[in-house]
């Protein structure tokens, strides 16, 4: 009975853990997310990458979505292999440095975070503020599981099932890091399976020499988290986790074989707390950082032999385009045919992806080559909507059930937002970037700022929105209707800071004060676009008012 209640517990306190820490991640992501693209991608030294490693891991608490960040942007031709590398082995640092500060006793710490995150997150509305409040609570929720992890050690502590499994791990020492290496895995979670290792040490329940071999298991096992999350990857981004595992799988086991043999012939001897446990977890880290980071631009060309590039496909390359997702064989099937639908708006989601991204870029000085290619691809995003609106046209809708049709007229909506979208860049938006570019003149440091916030809370918007649109899930759709609110909020804010800047008399704001105002319009009506694709969705959860002029007209007389 006292195993059974001990794995309850056990398992309660994992779960909680893996919750807590979580928590903070999404919190951090929802304040921050859209800022991670320009400080990964920003061009930089190796050494500078791997700091911003660090920082990222420090503030998303896990190396593993540093690593899946960093793929991301490999995929997309946006950060190259020695400087994602360089990213991760950083993160990996930045992951150890979160566990030093969480294995201190902070249990004293508990109420206060909880009284304050719960009162940011529940009764404020603003959007940073609210998410601090996640954050806190998340912490605070980090300290309670180690808590009941601690606790829940206390029925067993003593028995004899326990020592015997905790003795032969301390003398079998390669059962000990594979064991680590697969709790690490199992539990998606560097930070936690490590806290939960340091725990266990200074409760007494596992001597140190196990500790220390399931640590530098934990972090072995850590390096296929990235391997496979990234698994559906194209290559480009699967070879950086590939080339992380590689390092670290290596460094793990001369570490263990090292330290294993130095602990038992008595040449090194070490306290055997939870706080050197860490401190070795640390100094693994820092050390794999400063040997591997000098070698990140040479295993590129082995982390290609390894995963090359696939051959191109000659269909492909003579269409220069993928094939239509719209197939006129599947019409008669509602399933295939809405799934067909679903790809082609995707595909017409990358094409304005594309068309909005390079827009910062035009208006500090975009050539006019640039210019025109951007509003060239409005073209193909137009012949996108033609093929979308015949197809619809042709479908046998007395096939399709009631849903069905209703689902078929939500993406055909939003298929011409998004061509809507399109042309909100190419007639008004690079337009503008060619006026700035024929009058050189320039945004002033506050106003281009501002702007750049705001484009990288759009792009993360169409991210998101291509989220919903493939999985109709509610959460999503949720936090994309509120993005779009906050981009409005900020669209508003950045309009009153620059007629103060007006009325200071700032050259440069008078200058370019129609273009910038303008510009602000358009992102907020782009960002409307893109974000109606969560309205079907939240209408059918009740979550959404057909009309709110309903309930607040007030009654005839």
């Amino acid at each position: 009975m006292a195993i059974l209640t001990f794995l309850i517990h056990l398992a309660g306190a994992t779960m909680l853990l893996l919750f807590a820490v979580r928590m903070v991640r999404t919190g951090i992501e929802r304040s921050y997310g859209a800022s991670f693209q320009r400080v990964l991608t920003a061009r930089q030294s190796l050494g500078k990458a791997s700091f911003i490693g660090v920082a990222m891991a420090v503030v998303l608490q896990s190396s593993g979505a540093v690593a899946l960040l960093a793929s991301g942007f490999a995929v997309s031709g946006m950060l190259s292999f020695p400087m994602g590398l360089a990213i991760v082995l950083g993160g990996d640092l930045g992951s150890a440095l979160v566990i030093q500060v969480l294995s201190f006793q902070l249990d004293w710490l508990v109420p206060m975070l909880l009284a304050t995150g719960g009162y940011l997150f529940v009764k404020t509305e603003a959007k940073k503020v609210r998410q601090l409040g996640r954050i806190l609570l998340g912490v605070a929720f980090i300290l309670v599981s180690l808590r009941f992890l601690r606790e829940a050690m206390d029925p067993i502590r003593d028995s004899a099932f326990l020592p015997a499994i905790a003795e032969y791990l301390a003398r079998d020492y390669i059962t000990a890091f594979l064991i680590g290496a697969t709790l690490a895995f199992v539990m998606h979670s560097s930070v936690a399976a490590i806290l939960m290792c340091v725990t266990l040490v200074q409760i007494g329940a596992i001597p140190f020499e196990a500790g220390l071999s399931l640590v530098f298991g934990a972090n072995f096992g850590s390096g296929f988290i990235p391997v496979w999350l990234s698994r559906r990857m194209e290559i480009s981004g699967r070879r950086i986790p590939l080339a992380n595992l590689m390092l670290r799988g290596s460094w793990a086991v001369i570490v263990l074989a090292a330290t294993n043999f130095a602990l038992s012939s008595g040449t090194l001897s070490l306290p055997a707390t939870g706080q050197m446990l860490v401190n070795a977890h640390l100094l693994f880290n820092g050390s794999l950082l400063v040997l591997a980071l000098p070698f990140c631009r040479r295993l590129e060309t082995p982390a290609k032999r390894l995963l090359p590039d696939p051959l191109p496909d000659s269909t492909e390359i003579e269409m220069h385009r993928p094939l239509s997702a719209l197939d006129t064989k599947t019409m008669s099937n509602p399933t295939q045919a809405i799934s067909g639908l679903k790809r082609e708006l995707l595909h017409m989601s990358d094409l304005v992806e594309a068309m909005f991204r390079p827009l910062l870029t035009l208006l500090k000085g975009g050539t006019k080559d640039h210019i025109l290619s951007v509003q060239s691809m409005d073209t193909e995003v137009n012949g996108c909507l033609e093929n979308i609106r015949a197809y619809v046209a042709a479908l046998p809708m007395e096939r399709y059930n009631k849903a069905q049709a209703k689902e078929v007229r939500g993406l055909m909506e939003y298929a011409i937002r998004l061509e809507t979208a399109g042309d909100v860049v190419a007639k008004r938006l690079t337009v503008l970037a060619e006026e700035m570019r024929r009058t050189q003149a320039r945004f002033s440091a506050e106003g281009w700022v501002e702007l750049v916030k705001i484009h990288e809370s759009i792009l993360a918007n169409i991210r998101l929105a291509m989220i919903v649109l493939l999985s109709d899930d509610l959460e999503s759709a949720r936090l994309l209707s509120l993005e779009k609110t906050e981009i409005k909020r900020a669209e508003r804010q950045s309009r009153k800071r620059h007629l103060k800047r007006l009325q200071s008399q700032r050259s440069e704001s008078f200058e370019t004060s129609d273009i910038h105002l303008e510009t602000l319009r358009s992102f907020r009506e782009f960002n409307g676009h893109i974000a109606s694709v969560a309205y079907p969705v939240l209408y059918q959860n009740g979550q959404l008012l057909e009309t709110r002029l309903i309930e607040n007209m007030p009654k005839s007389a």
